[in-house]
């Protein structure tokens, strides 16, 4: 049934679109504006264009940006290597198996996915320091793991379930052994799942803010979200830092969004419907 007022949902997803654009456009524009006209009219365009945000933010004496960035790479690309690999076998063990066992594991990762990480973070800095990993990249990383994967697992194994059992099979008859035909056979088809994965806990990994302060502490290491937050001073905030580390701390997580889009939607789809 077509609505009575045909120019209303245009508008509200004009509306929609605003809100969500403006945060966009404020952080774009103020990136190339002087400190100083970002604080008297951060709405205006840069008058004039300039690069000195950008150009102090990489110059720093104290390579706020370069460590920040170092460490967000680190900790993002080590977590979601050890997900990806322990949900795809993980969710592939579960989308094959009909026991119990399997149920009752698929049941405690869900319940898993419901828990905010502040709530279990108090506990985990005592685990972390009991093992000697408080205050470390690693300890971060394991921390990154251990929540995270039951969303890896919820996604692959919806996904596995579209890849047709034969396939395993008949790799099973010619000879292959369990471990050749996960990764030789049924890994290479999960790609869209495996991007999905990749795009939604990177970006998570990568836009933390509150679990690398804490884990890491403020002296032993940064990241992009807590070098945003150490540019924030007491009695002065440096507006040409903040807005300048925001743009430069999004353009990898940009870059590898392109990179993986077009595995991106077909991996949330493809476990909607059973093979």
């Amino acid at each position: 049934m077509r609505s009575s007022v045909p120019w209303l949902r245009p508008v509200v997803a004009l509306v929609i679109g605003g809100f969500f654009f403006v945060p966009l456009y404020l952080g774009i524009i103020n990136t190339f504006k002087d400190p100083e006209q970002i604080r008297t009219n951060p709405l205006s365009f840069p008058e004039p264009l300039t690069f000195k945000n950008i150009t102090t933010l990489l110059s720093r004496p104290d390579n706020l940006y370069w460590a920040s960035l170092t460490n967000s790479i680190l900790v993002t690309g080590l977590s979601i290597v050890v997900l990806t690999v322990l949900s795809a076998t993980l969710g592939h063990y579960l989308a094959r198996t009909a026991s119990r066992w399997g149920r009752a594991l698929m049941v405690l990762l869900l319940c898993g996915l419901m828990i905010p990480p502040q709530v279990i973070l108090a506990p985990i800095t005592f685990v972390l320091r009991a093992v000697g990993l408080m205050s470390t990249l690693p300890g971060l990383v394991l921390f990154n793991v251990g929540y995270y994967v039951p969303f890896g697992v919820f996604v692959f194994t919806g996904f596995m379930r579209s890849v047709p059992r034969e396939l395993e099979e008949a790799a099973a008859i010619d000879g292959a052994t369990r471990g050749q035909i996960f990764w030789r056979i049924v890994f290479p088809l999960l790609r869209p799942a495996t991007a999905s994965v990749l795009i939604f806990l990177g970006v998570w990994i990568w836009n933390d803010f509150i679990d690398p302060l804490i884990i890491l502490g403020p002296s032993q290491g940064t990241t992009i979200t807590t070098g945003i937050f150490r540019s924030v001073g007491v009695w002065r905030t440096d507006y040409g830092t903040i807005f300048s580390l925001m743009f430069m701390g999004t353009i990898p997580v940009l870059i590898f969004y392109l990179f993986l889009q077009k595995h991106f939607v077909k991996g949330l789809t493809g476990g909607a419907t059973k093979g």
